[in-house]
């Protein structure tokens, strides 16, 4: 049995019964469970359609997303995030780079380099090297003034953690950042990269081995381990070229508002819903959301 997910922004769009009822007809879909009026709806099919990637074209241009996904095993006992763009919405690196008044040069590698276009490794030490001399200061006035969360990480996680799953932040970016926004979500972990500096500045350096795509695999092996789990109990969460081994690792590996080449390379795409997605994808309905 697979299970049918459509969903749409909270705060922007609007998912109709309508098109829920029709798309069931047609894929001769069990009754309609709604996780959230207006948001979310689920329903089973007995085999995964073949139309599938065409529905979801059609559908994407109405904002709703889709998703197609085994009916067993569906709760997960571990998140895997990264942070930036993902449970932020900013890159971390691109606002210190505005601080140091390289923002247009700094943003323009990221850019590529989460889009698979530049070696990850390499993009990050010649971005690092263009703060050289910022004063560490900067990194709490660039937390305090430029870092918002994504909206629904914390239902995300009060919910998952409510219900016993464990949670790691894993990032490429760096330590100074997903220390504060761990504690502030409540994430079980994080693991990143660490910023040098001395006499109060950046050194323009990041200390090795850097933590790029291979070091987000580790961790997910290293951590189910640990925990005794497996790697089909976790469903993971990112948006760039150095998420993709995790995603694809996990259990349910999600490209949320992810670059193109990064969504074309991954089954469960959220192009419009915030992080709550992630719970109605395990069939959590609103009312069984953990309040924040």
């Amino acid at each position: 049995m697979f299970v049918v997910t459509l969903l749409s922004n909270p705060d922007t769009s609007r998912l109709e019964p309508s098109l829920v009822d029709s798309l069931r007809n047609a894929w001769g879909g069990g009754d309609a469970i709604w996780l959230c009026p207006d948001v979310a709806a689920e329903f089973a099919v007995a085999t995964q359609p073949d139309n599938q990637w065409q529905v979801w074209d059609e559908l994407q241009k109405m904002q709703i997303d889709l998703v197609v996904q085994p009916a067993d095993g569906r709760r997960k006992k571990m998140l895997l995030a990264d942070m930036d763009s993902t449970m932020i919405q900013q890159e971390c690196i691109d606002e210190l780079a505005d601080e140091a008044g390289v923002g247009d040069r700094v943003k323009d590698i990221t850019a590529r380099a989460m889009n698979g276009e530049l070696d990850f490794e390499g993009a990050l030490t010649e971005r690092v090297g263009l703060l050289a001399g910022l004063d560490e200061a900067v990194i709490a006035k660039v937390l305090e003034t430029r870092i918002t969360l994504m909206p629904g990480g914390p239902v995300l996680l009060a919910t998952m953690r409510a219900k016993a799953a464990y949670a790691a932040l894993v990032s490429g970016g760096f330590t100074a950042f997903t220390g504060a926004v761990a504690a502030q979500l409540g994430f079980d972990e994080n693991r990143a990269n660490t910023l040098l500096t001395a006499d109060g500045k950046l050194t323009g350096e990041v200390q090795h081995p850097i933590l790029g795509r291979a070091a987000k695999i580790e961790a997910l092996e290293q951590i189910t381990a640990r925990l005794g789990i497996a790697e089909a109990d976790v469903i993971a969460v990112g948006d760039g070229a150095n998420d993709l081994g995790m995603l694809g690792r996990a259990g349910t590996g999600v490209a949320l508002h992810a670059k193109p080449s990064v969504a074309a390379e991954c089954d469960v795409r959220i192009n419009f819903g915030d992080l709550t997605a992630l719970l109605y994808l395990q069939g959590y309905a609103q009312d069984e959301f953990a309040a924040v």
